[in-house]
Formats: C-alpha cells, structure tokens, sequence
C-alpha cells in the first residue's frame, strides 16, 4: 500500500491511525490506494500492537428520550471526527442493570468512558477513580463527585427560570408534574421562584413513567385535585407532552386557561400544538465538552483534571404559556 501510494508505511500508519498530521494531498493518494486495494484494517491486531482500541465507551439512562438521544448522536459525531468508534450501553432506570453496564465497560478494551446521567450510578462510582482509562461525568444532576470532571448545568437555576417565568406571568396556583426523586433539584428551583410555600406538597405530581402518557396521568390528576389551577410544570418534556394533551382532553385552553412549560427544550417541543415553553438545556454542547476532555486525556496519557464545567441554561418563549387568567 505504501508502494502504491508512494508514501512511507509510517505515512500510512498515520493515515489509518489519525494519529500524526498529514498534508492533504498525500492523504488522498493515501485514501486512494487503501480503496484501490480493499484495505480493511485490522482492529484487534491493532489494538494488540497499540494498546489503544480507538473506542470510547457511553452510558446513558435511555435512548427513547429526545435529551439523551441528542447526547448520544454529539458524542458519536465527535469520536467519528477523531477516528474513534462508540460503544453505548443504557441503564434503563435499573439500578443493578447499572451496575453491570458499569462493570461490563470498565472491563472490557475502551480508550476511555463517558457517563451521561446519574439516575441510576451514584452508588458504583466509588469504583470509577481506580479504573485504568479516562472517566467524565456529563449531564450530572445530584451531588458532583469531587473525584471526577464532569460538565452539566445549574439544574436547581433552570427550574428557578421556569418558575420566575411563570411568576411574572401572573401565575400563583400552578402544579408540577416531576420525577422524583430524580428531578428534585429542579423542583427546588422553582419553589424558590415562588417561595416554599407557594408549590406545597400536594400540588407536586409524581408521574409513574416518565413518558408522555406518565404526564398525561399525572396532568388529570393535578387538575382534578386543584380545577383552578392556572400553570402546570413538567420536570422534562416527554411528561410536558402528556401534560398539553390532558389540559386540552380537560376541556381547557393552553394557554388561556392553564400554561404549560417543559424542561430540555428537545426537538419535538417546537412542533406541539401549541408549541411549547420550555427551559432549553445545552445538552449538545455538555456532549461536545465532555469527549473532547476526554479525547485530550487519551492523547495526553493522564487523567483528566477535576473539575466542573457549568454551562448557562435558557428560557426558550413559545406558545404554550402567557398571562394567569382573572
């Protein structure tokens, strides 16, 4: 191939490996020859030589969620442009599920490991610093471990946006749709957008799925405990999405009658009907961050510095909320 190419076997090495600079033009002869000669590299035999597999493992609680999708599809974007490939395990809200997912990659031959969400893994990352590859943490919600980097948001902040929002609009009897105890931090946030007492216990609504037709549920009860309820919270915007729905089916305007707002502000939000409000979360960029922290600390051989990286939150406007009702 370096014959045919007119290059060194190092110019190809680096080629293939992506791991040194190489002019364009000899690339493409490079490229040239690879396709002309049906060259598939060899990835164990590579990984036996290198000590590097060029794969970088991920765990997330689901992909059926628009928010760890989109983590999902940024992180692959990135590790595709590094010349690095993705395992992805998910958790599925399993705590011993988890636990094994953990063990499984931390076995197994990856360059370094990304966990996005900490529904289900606060208790195994004890076992995370002695692990022998890079480790971060992205979309981090509980308490930050002191002994891993990790690049997430202010979650209590972005739920004070929403209920500040809501606040100004005039709203003083309003509901939230949340799962606890996993969204509990945003749930602070909005209570202190009203004050403590304002979004009492018996005006919170634990949703038993977290997926629209969890919300859907947990909107009727809301509004049958409370019928002059004015504004309804949902803690991600799966549950907002049955939360618009049951408001509707109730008989009420969304939103003349009761605001809604979500909290992600995913992809589908914008195309509800009303579109909808929503706390818009970085969740791409959390995912850009995070690899790239972890591709420096592979190139480096070290482990990343720890430390936390908070990125700004917003409140995205749109159709679903407006002024209390008289």
């Amino acid at each position: 191939m370096a014959n045919r190419a007119g290059v060194t076997k190092q110019t190809v090495s680096n080629v293939v490996n992506g791991r040194a600079a190489v002019r364009p033009d000899t690339e493409a002869r490079v490229r040239a020859a690879i396709a002309d000669l049906g060259y598939e590299p060899n990835l164990v035999a590579r990984s036996l030589a290198t000590g590097s597999t060029m794969t970088v493992g991920l765990i997330v609680p689901t992909v059926a969620s628009p928010f760890y999708s989109e983590i999902v599809e940024e992180v692959e974007n990135v590790l595709d442009q590094h010349g690095y490939h993705l395992v992805l395990c998910t958790t599925r809200a399993d705590g011993d599920r988890a636990k094994r997912q953990l063990a499984g990659l931390s076995s197994r031959l990856v360059d370094a490991l990304l966990i996005a969400g900490d529904r289900d893994l606060t208790d195994p990352l004890a076992l995370l610093p002695d692990a022998r590859f890079p480790i971060a943490l992205c979309a981090w919600e509980t308490q930050i471990p002191d002994s891993l980097p990790v690049v997430t948001i202010d979650y209590e902040h972005a739920g004070f946006l929403a209920g500040e929002h809501l606040r100004s609009l005039g709203h003083r009897r309003i509901a939230a749709v949340v799962e606890l105890p996993t969204h509990e931090l945003r749930l602070a946030g909005l209570r202190r957008a009203f004050g403590h007492d304002k979004v009492s216990d018996d005006h919170v609504f634990v949703p038993t799925k977290p997926t629209p037709a969890g919300g859907f549920a947990a909107a009727q009860a809301a509004l049958a405990a409370d019928p002059e309820l004015t504004a309804i919270f949902a803690s991600h915007d799966l549950l907002a999405l049955g939360v618009l729905e049951a408001v509707k089916e109730s008989g009420r305007s969304v939103p003349g009658d009761v605001s809604v707002i979500g909290f992600d502000d995913t992809a589908p939000v914008a195309l509800t009907h009303p579109a909808l409000t929503a706390v818009a979360i970085p969740s791409r960029e959390m995912a850009r961050q995070a690899t790239a922290l972890l591709l420096r600390a592979i190139d480096e051989g070290t482990q990343p510095v720890n430390s936390a990286q908070l990125l700004r939150t917003s409140l995205v406007i749109r159709d679903s909320t407006g002024p209390a009702p008289r």
